[in-house]
């Protein structure tokens, strides 16, 4: 690329902000004074009246959605501005750009300031004192309401892509996006590698988050062959980075196996269950250390939604990770989390930060001591090494700690009648 068109390029993705609602808001005065100019040629009754309303009616219209659309426009505008300040506050003040030159905000913004303008020039040319009957502009009255059905169109579609793009995965999707781009546009890619027949690789870059097992053990089956998934549902994947393996080695439909693989931009509780502790340690954690006010009551209400979790997941029957056909072959394995992995999961982050909170670290011990009365014997070591983590780390603390469900308000050392037992248990 010349450097004035790498200028160019660059003062257009700069200054595009305005230049796409501006080019927008011209497109409208053009259509407007196209559909005016055809009216005024082939006559004002070349669409039927009777699907546009009297004259008075589509005034009425006209002007209700000239003056909706700008407060429309206005509203847009001003969710733009909270989500950069969001953006700015949470993540990165460099962030603001990327947000800035969102193609689809810039069109959402221009298409409603172009059909408010659109019906401020349409509804002055609406004539209800014209004999006879009033003078309405048929073909400039219906593209506008063409206009309007498909601004309540995008409307919905923006309300969705804002909300989508305020979330963390929507913020890093977009910068990352822009930063592949740029990789595309600015590096030549040279010959990769020659892949070998019997791995399938990911098409684009994204978390696993659901897998089709049986389409999937349907496949190796009419195959005769078997496969083995070398990453797990919650991981990400970059692109081209392997995603399963034929255990023979023969070739594999790479496009049938890619379609029962869905990847996307961000975990998902439907077949991952892991990633529910995950956001429940997320929640404790920042109630933890959310400095200077720390919130250990909110993290206590997450430890009880991890006890209940970890509770019910103590009795159930965790998958093998391997999968059978009808005639009891293996021919899926999948990586799973066994036992031990689940209890890091809910408490190898949480009893290290927890340990440091009197309120947090009680209502700890008290899941903990919950779960190994609870738990299979077969399952109590993983949760007696994190008891003892949590014991180990509140003493280095200088904290005492007893079990207590309410973090501080149940245990024994501040109830009655056991109440004079547990202080004497906690002095000594």
């Amino acid at each position: 690329m010349s450097t004035r068109r790498s200028v160019a390029a660059h003062r257009w993705r700069t200054n595009s902000l305005w230049a796409v609602p501006l080019l927008c808001i011209a497109a409208g005065v053009v259509a407007v004074v196209l559909a005016l100019a055809i009216d005024g040629a082939l006559g004002y009754d070349l669409v039927p009246g009777d699907g546009l309303g009297s004259p008075t009616a589509v005034q009425t219209i006209l002007s209700t959605a000239a003056s909706s659309m700008l407060t429309l426009t206005t509203i847009v505008l001003t969710v733009l501005t909270l989500g950069v300040q969001l953006a700015m506050q949470q993540f990165s003040p460099r962030i603001v750009r990327a947000l800035l030159s969102d193609r689809r905000s810039q069109l959402a913004q221009g298409l409603f300031a172009a059909t408010f303008l659109y019906c401020m020039v349409a509804v002055a040319r609406v004539d209800d004192q014209a004999e006879p009957g009033g003078r309405v502009p048929s073909v400039t009255v219906a593209l506008g309401y063409l206009l309007l059905l498909g601004s309540l169109v995008v409307l919905v579609a923006y309300v969705h892509h804002a909300g989508q793009s305020l979330r963390v995965a929507g913020l890093i999707d977009v910068v990352g996006d822009n930063l592949q781009a740029e990789i595309d546009r600015s590096f030549p890619e040279r010959d990769r590698p020659r892949r070998d027949p019997g791995v399938v690789t990911a098409a684009q870059a994204g978390v696993v988050v659901v897998l089709d097992v049986d389409g999937l053990v349907e496949h190796a089956r009419k195959a005769e062959d078997g496969l083995e998934m070398l990453v797990a549902v919650g991981d990400f994947v970059p692109r081209d980075a392997p995603l399963l393996v034929s255990s023979t080695g023969t070739p594999v439909d790479a496009a049938a196996v890619r379609r029962m693989i869905l990847l996307d931009n961000e975990r998902s509780h439907v077949g991952d269950a892991a990633y529910g502790f995950r956001k429940l340690v997320d929640i404790a954690e920042r109630s933890i250390a959310s400095s200077p006010f720390d919130d250990p009551a909110t993290a206590v209400q997450a430890v009880d939604r991890i006890h209940d979790a970890a509770r019910q997941l103590c009795f159930r029957d965790l998958p093998s990770g391997r999968h059978r056909d009808q005639d009891g072959t293996v021919r899926l394995v999948t990586r799973e989390l066994d036992w031990h992995g689940w209890v890091a999961v809910a408490f190898e982050e949480i009893v290290g930060l927890g340990a440091s909170s009197p309120l947090v670290a009680r209502r700890l011990l008290a899941a903990l001591d919950d779960l190994l009365a609870a738990a299979p014997v077969a399952r109590r070591s993983a949760l007696e090494a994190q008891r003892e983590r949590l014991l180990a780390k509140a003493g280095d603390a200088g904290i005492t700690v007893l079990p207590d469900v309410q973090g501080l308000g149940s245990g024994a050392d501040v109830t009655v009648p056991d109440g004079a037992a547990g202080r004497a248990a906690a002095g000594a």
